[in-house]
């Protein structure tokens, strides 16, 4: 919480830096204010050590929140942003164990949704006039996470069937084991296609751990975002 607190003040200060700096530059187009909103693609990256095939599949979310667009030059500018985002993933897990004549299979199929408040601070680059590409920081607080998903375990003792067994499984993350800051690397673009109404593109890659303890995984955030963006002018 402190470290998103401090982030917060540092945009707030660069915010004032940069509007003085534009007030005094009268050939650069005004502070604007907007609002954005689009799809999520996420997925959790992790290096796996155990005795289960894993296969991550992007999870569906969405983002929304308000930016500040700050001119610097005619060419560069600064966005800072606030957004809700839903990260996370899709998992399929299948565990196998076997002893002499016996065989037991696990198939877990669930989603990991993950809320974040996130504060990304994009330098933009224009291109053309409507044209602009982007990179920068994101930072993000954890507000809380949760599971949900389904369990079918398979015994076996040669060919015969012992046991079949479904379970549907949805309970929260306990919050003591997730980092609540994230931190990442976002790099985009965005096309607008009139004064105010943008089309926003925009990969950010996870840089931080996503849960406190993991001694072999190293489990980020991975995120493709698309959405529009509209300026208030």
């Amino acid at each position: 919480m402190k470290k998103f607190i401090a982030v917060i003040a540092f945009a707030g200060s660069l915010f004032v830096n940069a509007q003085e700096k534009a007030q005094s530059t009268s050939s650069l187009s005004p502070i604007s204010f907007g609002v954005k909103a689009g799809f999520n693609g996420s997925t959790l990256t992790r290096g796996d050590g155990y005795n289960y095939d894993n296969n991550e599949k992007i999870k569906p979310g969405f983002h929304a929140g308000v930016f500040v667009h700050i001119p610097v030059t005619e060419k560069f500018s600064v966005q800072p942003e606030l957004l809700f985002s839903q990260l996370g993933s899709k998992s399929d897990y299948n565990y196998r164990t076997t002893s002499d004549n016996y065989r037991m299979t696990q198939h877990y199929s669930y989603t990991t949704t993950l809320n974040y408040i996130t504060l990304p601070l994009m330098v933009q680059y224009n291109i053309l006039p409507q044209l602009y590409v982007e990179a920068g920081p994101e930072f993000g607080l954890l507000l809380g996470g949760k599971t949900k998903g389904d369990l079918t375990t398979i015994e076996m003792t040669g060919s015969t069937l012992i046991v079949e067994h479904n379970e549907h499984v949805s309970k929260s993350i306990p919050m003591s084991l997730l980092n609540r800051f994230n931190f990442g690397i976002g790099i985009g673009a965005g096309y607008y296609f009139t004064e105010k109404l943008a089309a926003t593109a925009r990969f950010t890659a996870g840089i931080t751990e996503v849960y406190k303890y993991n001694s072999d995984d190293k489990i980020r955030n991975n995120a493709f975002q698309i959405g529009v963006a509209y300026k208030f002018k």
